[in-house]
Formats: C-alpha cells, sequence, structure tokens
C-alpha cells in the first residue's frame, strides 16, 4: 500500500514536472513568435519612417532649389534691367556726342560767318576812316582851325552849357525836395498819431479804500494803534482814517506801494482777523502776489503788441511800468503808445515796424530799475538792454532818445519824435506831479544813505518822514543823533515847502517759542 502511494506521488511528480516542461515549451514558442511579430513591426515602423524623412528630406531639397531658383532669376532680371539702362545710357550718350558734333559744326559754320562778315566791316571801316580823313582836311582849309582845337572849343561850350543846366536843376530839385520832405514828414506824423488813440490820464498819489461800515475803522487801527502802526510800517502807505464815511485813505506816491497796502487791506477786512502778525503775513503774500502780477502784465504787454523773445526781466520791468508815473502819465501806457506810434512810422519809412515798437516799448525802462543809480534813466535803460541781449539799434534808440549820446541808427529819432508825440498830447503829463514825486524819493534815498536804515518812508506828502532803523546797531541815542542829522541835511540839501518830520523809529523785538 506504501509502494502504491509512492508510485502514484511520482507519478503525480512526473506528471506535473511533464505538464511544466510542456508550459514552458509552449510559452517559450509563443514569446519566440510575439518577439519575431514585433520585430516585424519594429522594421515596418521604421521602413515607414525611413521613407516619411526621405519625403521630408527630397520636399525641402525641392523648396530650396525652388528658392534659389527664384532668386537666381531675379538676380539675372536684375543683371538684365542694369544692362538695359547701361545700354539706354550709353544710347543717349551717343546721341549726345552726336549732338555736339553737330553743334560743334553749326558753331564752325558761324565761326566762319563772323569771320567773313568781320572782315568785311574792317575793310568798310578803312575805307570810312579815309573818307573821314579827306573831309577832315577839307574842313580844316575851309575853317583854318585844327580837329583837335575845333574839339576842344565844342567841348568846352558842352561843358558851360551842362553845368549851368545842372546847377539849375540841381537847385530846382533841392527846393522841391524841401517842400516834399516838411509836406511828407507833417504827413507821416499827423497819420501816425491819427492813428493811434489813447487815454488822457492823469495818476494821483491818494487811493481811497471803501468799506461797509465805519465799525471796520476802529478795527484797522486796533487796540492803541498798533495795528494801523504795523501796516504803515510794513506797507511805507501813511494810512488816513478820518470822519469821512465808508472810506479809508492811502496815501503814497509809489503806486505799488498803494497797490500791496489797498490789497492787503482788502484781505484783512474780509478776512476779519485784524493784529499784527497777521498783518504782516498778509503783506508779505501780498507783495508776492503784485510780483507775479508784475510778470503777468510785462507778458501780456508783450503779446499784445507782438514783441516776442524778450528777457524776463525786462518782461518783469515793463510789468512795473504799470505802478509808475511820469509827470502824472502812466508809464505802461506812454510806452505801449510809443511803441505803437514808432511802428506805424517806421513802416510809413520803410524800416523795421518790429524793432521799432520794441525800442519804443523799452525805451523808459530805466525809469523802473530795482536799485536807482546815479545815471539819466535813457543811459540806464541802454545798459539794461545791453545786458538782456537787445540788438545795438534797439539799445542806440533807447540811449539816444534825450540825446545823450550820438544817435547812430534810423529808429533813434523815430524813438525820440514818437516819445514827444505821446507826452505832447493834451492833458497826458502833469509837470507838479513829477517834481513832487521825485522830492518824496529825495527824501527817502537820503535817509537810506545812513548806516543801519532798513527802510525809509516819506508819507503826508513828504511831511513827514519814518525812519526804520536795526534795533542791534542803532542805540536810542544814535536814533536821536540820526535824526537831527537827517533834518539838518534835508534842510542844507533839499528845497521843499512848509516843515518836514522826521521819525526814527527803533523797535526791539524778543521772541522764544516753546517746545
Amino acid at each position: 500500500m506504501a509502494m502504491d502511494s509512492t508510485s502514484i506521488l511520482i507519478g503525480l511528480l512526473a506528471g506535473l514536472v511533464g505538464g511544466g516542461v510542456v508550459v514552458f515549451i509552449i510559452l517559450n514558442a509563443a514569446m519566440k513568435k510575439r518577439r519575431a511579430s514585433l520585430l516585424k513591426e519594429a522594421e515596418a515602423q521604421g521602413e515607414a519612417l525611413k521613407k516619411e524623412k526621405i519625403l521630408q528630406a527630397k520636399e525641402k531639397f525641392l523648396q530650396l532649389k525652388e528658392e534659389h531658383e527664384k532668386e537666381v532669376r531675379e538676380r539675372e532680371r536684375n543683371v538684365a534691367q542694369a544692362q538695359e539702362k547701361a545700354k539706354q545710357r550709353e544710347q543717349q550718350l551717343s546721341r549726345q556726342q552726336q549732338d555736339l558734333a553737330n553743334k560743334e559744326k553749326q558753331t564752325d559754320q558761324v565761326r566762319q560767318e563772323l569771320t567773313q562778315k568781320l572782315e568785311g566791316l574792317n575793310r568798310r571801316k578803312e575805307e570810312t576812316e579815309k573818307l573821314h580823313a579827306k573831309q577832315v582836311a577839307l574842313l580844316e582849309n575851309i575853317g583854318g582851325l585844327s580837329a583837335e582845337e575845333a574839339k576842344k572849343q565844342m567841348v568846352e561850350s558842352l561843358k558851360d552849357e551842362a553845368r549851368t543846366a545842372a546847377m539849375a536843376h540841381i537847385k530846382d530839385a533841392q527846393e522841391e525836395a524841401k517842400l516834399t520832405a516838411n509836406k511828407e514828414a507833417k504827413r507821416i506824423v499827423i497819420q501816425t498819431i491819427q492813428r493811434v488813440a489813447t487815454e488822457h490820464a492823469i495818476e494821483n498819489s491818494v487811493s481811497v479804500f471803501h468799506i461797509e461800515n465805519d465799525d471796520v475803522k476802529g478795527r484797522v487801527i486796533g487796540r492803541e494803534g498798533r495795528n494801523i502802526r504795523a501796516l504803515e510800517e510794513l506797507t511805507g502807505v501813511e494810512i488816513i482814517v478820518d470822519d469821512t464815511p465808508g472810506a479809508i485813505i492811502l496815501s503814497c506816491f509809489d503806486a505799488v506801494r498803494r497797490e500791496v497796502a489797498r490789497l492787503a487791506l482788502h484781505q484783512l477786512v474780509k478776512d476779519g482777523r485784524i493784529h499784527p502778525a497777521r498783518i504782516e503775513e498778509i503783506v508779505a503774500k501780498t507783495k508776492k502776489h503784485i510780483e507775479e502780477e508784475i510778470m503777468e502784465v510785462g507778458k501780456r504787454t508783450c503779446i499784445d503788441l507782438g514783441i516776442h523773445g524778450l528777457h524776463n526781466e525786462l518782461i518783469r520791468m515793463v510789468g512795473r511800468m504799470k505802478f509808475r508815473s511820469s509827470y502824472g502819465q502812466n508809464l505802461l501806457m506812454h510806452s505801449r503808445e510809443v511803441a505803437n506810434l514808432s511802428a506805424i512810422m517806421a513802416a510809413e519809412l520803410g524800416l523795421n515796424p518790429k524793432a521799432a515798437k520794441r525800442a519804443g516799448l523799452l525805451h523808459d525802462i530805466g525809469k523802473v530799475p530795482d536799485e536807482e543809480p546815479e545815471l539819466p534813466h535813457a543811459l540806464l535803460g541802454m545798459k539794461l538792454a545791453e545786458k538782456y541781449g537787445e540788438k545795438p539799434d534797439v539799445c542806440n534808440a533807447i540811449g539816444a532818445h534825450h540825446d545823450e549820446i550820438e544817435m547812430t541808427t534810423l529808429l533813434s529819432p523815430i524813438v525820440q519824435a514818437c516819445d514827444a508825440i505821446s507826452g505832447a498830447r493834451p492833458g497826458a503829463r502833469r509837470e507838479a506831479t513829477e517834481a513832487y514825486i521825485q522830492r518824496l524819493k529825495d527824501l527817502e534815498s537820503l535817509a537810506m544813505s545812513y548806516n543801519g536804515v532798513t527802510k525809509a518812508f516819506a508819507i503826508q506828502a513828504g511831511r513827514e518822514l519814518r525812519v526804520m532803523v536795526e534795533s542791534e546797531r542803532i542805540t536810542d541815542a544814535q536814533s536821536d543823533e540820526m535824526s537831527m542829522s537827517i533834518a539838518d541835511r534835508i534842510m542844507n540839501e533839499m528845497t521843499y515847502p512848509g516843515q518836514v518830520k522826521i521819525a526814527v523809529i527803533r523797535e526791539k523785538r524778543s521772541v522764544a517759542v516753546a517746545k
């Protein structure tokens, strides 16, 4: 029984081993078959890829070949065009050469004809000279004079007649020129004046500030008058607060100061806060605003007159003319009028109207400098114009309009004449005003000549001179001495009506900041 089991097990094992071998053989055969199939597929794919790449390479080759052939054809076409142009140029040159040859032949023919005509003329000239000599000899025998003597007598006679006729003609021409020149000059001047119409305005030295009610006057004066003193000290304007209803009077010869005071007072009254610190702040802002307005006025004036390229400093001086008067005549209006008159007159005379207008506008800039040098305003204006790049003819017209220098251009007499025309209009100027303003300026200049003086204001129509000094440099005793010295110099050096009060103000401010 045991043997049977063993045999069975051995048989089973042998069967299993045999089955495994058979399975292995079958699997091995299947794998070989699968490998052969994959290899064939791979070979087929490789062959297809190879064919595809070959086709792409052929297409690329054909494309490059076509582009190359196209480029070759383009080059050949360009070469053919160049050859055609060269051929046409060669044909043109050949035609030109042929034309030149034909013209040369024609020129030779004309030269030959001219030579023949010249020879004929020479022969005729010789015959004429022989005939002339025979006639001269015959005339000498008849008249008893040689040809040279007869020629001299005839020339002298003709000279005397020509000289007499020329002198008479010259005299007539001079008389006619004088009459015509006077008539033409009058026509130009009258026509120029008629074409420029301006206002006749007289400047004064007083401005009126209107207020809604008289309660404002008390606030403007302030406690113990500190507000009005601060305003007068900062602006240099005398503020008159009297019984005049609804008005405060601002008195000062300098229109810029009056305008600063008027605008500052308007701002303070509108704001309602009136005290020394606020007044100082408002006055500083107003001065800055006035400077901006001066530049704006200068630019607008240049634009209105069509004047371009002026230096900014010259534009600022033109704007300052608005706040300056000349013998009571507003300086800006006077300068605009002179500019227009000069342009019209220059155009009538065939000169450059733009240069004339420029010179006319700038002719009085010497009256509005930042400083007051010891020079006539015409020479000072000429130096300023030269400094800021104006042309020589314009500078000469500015400097010569009062005959301080010699006139070297035709613009100079035009500007001088137009300046006289503008100032000579009825009601345009008033001598007393200019003299009054000059006296006030002289008072302030005299006070400013002392060391330690910061500001000086002539107020009350020149009856009072307020002098602000630095408290660190001037003591109280020196203030008394300075007031007496200024009074002595005014009495000895100036002419003035009535009396002048000199007030030297020395203010001490102690300022500390708590942090």
